[in-house]
């Protein structure tokens, strides 16, 4: 007869399929085991699930396909790690296969019984003697914080000021980990991949190089797998990564830390929209681990976390070094000339830093030469024939550039519309920040009497395999004077030579239609400010310079104070208010097709679903709006905004949506997602 076995396998989006499938195996396999399964006319990885509660459908053995090959020589992956992913599928509203597939890396999901015992029996390499390092002694702030997280519970919210020494608290609070239990495993959590190599290097610096893996998306396919596997069979101690890494296998997992933890880029956009701070929040509650979640700017979500005694708050506001935080000035753009992008004042206190040897950071989070290319005589755009955007112009290559799909071209000699030779670029990015920076500074003088020397730093100009180490090492090193980039080079890094910051521009999250603005806006500024005067012997003259059409906003008041708790709170004010996340929960429901109409069309035949379903009396539906970018790639994009001020009635209501949303059949629509918690409406 054989013995039934539970599979989930890998299903498109929003399949029927949802469920675990039955096989018929040779002999029991426990739950978490890696198989090679038949699922149509094709062989899929799959992985043995636990058995549903009860006795579950009746099951006809004769109907049911055999299992291909049984993965030998991993162990099952472990119950937490199954639980982790039934209740991420569950919240975000997709299918069991999908997620538990997707967190496993891609070239494990191809290889075959005979390969994985092949890639199993090379040797790992001989591990390196520890390095001996010395740490530092813990300031009085750290030893607090340290004692708390060895002695409560948690979850633990470190706020501490940029430059306060959380990274420390870090690695002492693994060290303290491994002494305990040498077994034991933790995950740190990292927003952005180019923050990775720093911090990296911090850990193998004190534990060795053989304790530490990396996992992000950045690593080719052997990478990951390889990295994936010593986490799996406890060989690595320390698993460093992005927001893909919250599924990682780390079958003694101890603690786990996310740093920054209110950056964005913790949310998954496409696929299952997960958030990886929620669920490493949720994996440590479920598996009894120690969560420390660290920012000197918290999500206003852990913030009030803390309020309601969800979080313990551990404060560390001082500096290593009794090193002072930078001075914030404000320059009134209103009283420069129209048109002006550096103002005196700014330009000279440059000036000042180059003569001096020091080092200055201009922030501007737009990449490319200029946002748009202008005629002036017909208003021709350099609009994309495929997105509802414009096009971006590159000066270095010459191009057009669509950031949304893609799309590229060379820059015409002439507007393609009347003829006219005067196309002029609008606006301002990165590029001409650098172009414009060697032109105002190439008077100024180092110390030794070389020129200044500018550099940028942006997705651009790190595209290349090794460029942006090679990048990070000349600013460590001193060999550059004035670094431009976008938001990658204000947060984490930890620049010793930095004495000014300057944001050119930051006006346009003010006014903006998404709520969440200045509060990414405020986060974005303080950690640009907190790049300055990281070294305690120069932050006396360390200093921040914003340049605004609105120096009046309460948020820069704030912000010249550095008082992020008095931010949190006027935030919070308005959200109560209005009725807003935290104090609320929200859900998108996006819908793609050939024409808005129809997209449209499929969004208001689901909100009138809706009434009568589980949980809908507590759950308000909007009425279908185009997204933001209405167009990209020539796909029309809308969606509906769900609103509750319950979390059990929402997901009540989605649960119980889902297969009506899967029935409705809307001719011309392309795909349809729901994203829960989203930071983007």
């Amino acid at each position: 007869m054989g013995e039934l076995l539970h599979v989930v396998v890998p299903t498109p989006a929003h399949s029927t399929v949802g469920e675990p499938l039955s096989y018929l195996g040779e002999a029991p396999l426990a739950p978490g085991s890696l198989v090679r399964v038949p699922l149509g006319r094709r062989e899929v990885c799959g992985v043995v699930w636990d058995p549903p509660p009860g006795n579950g459908t009746p099951v006809d053995a004769a109907q049911l396909r055999p299992v291909g090959a049984v993965l030998g020589g991993l162990p099952p992956l472990s119950a937490g790690w199954r639980q982790l992913v039934a209740f991420a599928a569950g919240y975000y509203q997709r299918s069991l296969g999908e997620v538990a597939l997707a967190a496993l890396p891609p070239q494990l999901r191809g290889l075959d019984a005979v390969q994985l015992a092949r890639r199993l029996q090379r040797k790992a390499a001989p591990a390196a003697a520890a390095p001996r390092h010395v740490p530092p002694a813990p300031s009085d702030e750290q030893a607090q914080a340290l004692a708390a997280i060895a002695a409560e519970p948690g979850p633990f919210l470190l706020f501490g000021a940029t430059g306060s020494g959380k990274t420390e608290v870090y690695l002492r609070a693994v060290q303290a980990l491994l002494a305990r239990d040498p077994q034991a495993q933790a995950l740190v959590l990292v927003p952005e991949i180019n923050l990775t190599p720093q911090l990296q290097a911090r850990f193998e610096e004190r534990f060795g190089a053989d304790t530490v893996v990396a996992l992000h998306s950045g690593m080719t396919n052997p990478q990951r797998l390889k990295g994936w596997i010593a986490a799996h069979l406890g060989r690595a101690r320390i698993v460093l990564g992005t927001r893909m890494a919250v599924f990682a296998s780390l079958p003694t997992l101890g603690l786990i830390v996310v740093d920054e933890e209110h950056d964005p880029s913790y949310k998954q956009q496409e696929g299952a929209r997960y958030s990886a701070r929620d669920l490493a929040v949720y994996r440590g509650h479920a598996e009894g681990v120690k969560v420390v979640l660290g920012s000197a700017t918290p999500s206003l979500e852990s913030w009030q976390a803390c309020d309601r005694g969800r979080y313990r708050c551990l404060e560390m506001p001082a500096r290593i070094g009794a090193g002072a935080l930078p001075t914030v000035r404000l320059v009134n753009m209103n009283h420069q000339p129209r048109g002006t992008l550096f103002s005196p004042p700014l330009l000279a206190a440059i000036g000042q830093r180059i003569a001096r040897g020091e080092q200055s950071l201009v922030f501007l989070n737009r990449r490319g030469y200029a946002p748009v290319l202008a005629c002036n005589a017909c208003d021709w755009k350099s609009e994309c024939s495929h997105c509802s955007a414009f096009r971006v112009f590159h000066k270095i290559d010459r191009t057009l550039r669509c950031h949304h799909c893609g799309f590229t071209e060379r820059v015409p000699r002439a507007c393609p519309q009347c003829g006219n030779v005067d196309v002029a670029p609008l606006g301002r990015g990165t590029e001409r920040l650098e172009e414009q920076l060697v032109e105002l500074l190439a008077q100024a003088r180092r110390p030794d009497g070389e020129p200044a020397r500018v550099a940028r730093m942006d997705a651009d100009s790190t595209r290349l395999k090794g460029a942006l180490e090679e990048q990070l090492a000349q600013v460590h090193a001193g060999e550059v004077d004035v670094l431009v980039g976008t938001q990658m080079v204000t947060k984490g890094h930890d620049f010793r030579r930095i004495t000014l910051v300057a944001a050119v521009n930051p006006d346009g999250a003010l006014y903006s239609s998404d709520f969440r603005a200045p509060e990414r806006l405020f986060s974005l500024l303080m950690q640009a400010a907190g790049r300055a005067g990281r070294d305690a012997a120069r932050s006396a003259a360390s200093e921040m310079w914003v340049q605004t059409f609105s120096p009046e906003h309460p948020m820069f008041a704030a912000l010249k104070k550095h008082d992020y708790p008095a931010f949190a709170e006027q935030q919070l004010q308005e959200r109560r208010q209005a009725a807003m996340p935290p104090f609320a929960f929200q859900a998108l429901l996006r819908a793609e097709a050939r024409t808005q109409e129809i997209a449209q069309a499929f969004l208001q035949s689901a909100a009138d679903a809706g009434p009568g379903l589980d949980g809908s009396g507590h759950v308000v539906i909007y009425a279908p709006v185009p997204m933001t970018v209405q167009r990209v790639a020539n796909v029309e994009r809308a969606q509906l905004l769900l609103e509750s001020g319950s979390r059990p009635a929402l997901q009540a209501f989605l649960a119980a949506w889902q297969p009506v949303l899967q029935g409705l059949r809307v001719r011309g629509l392309i795909r349809w997602a729901i994203d829960v918690d989203p930071l983007v409406i």
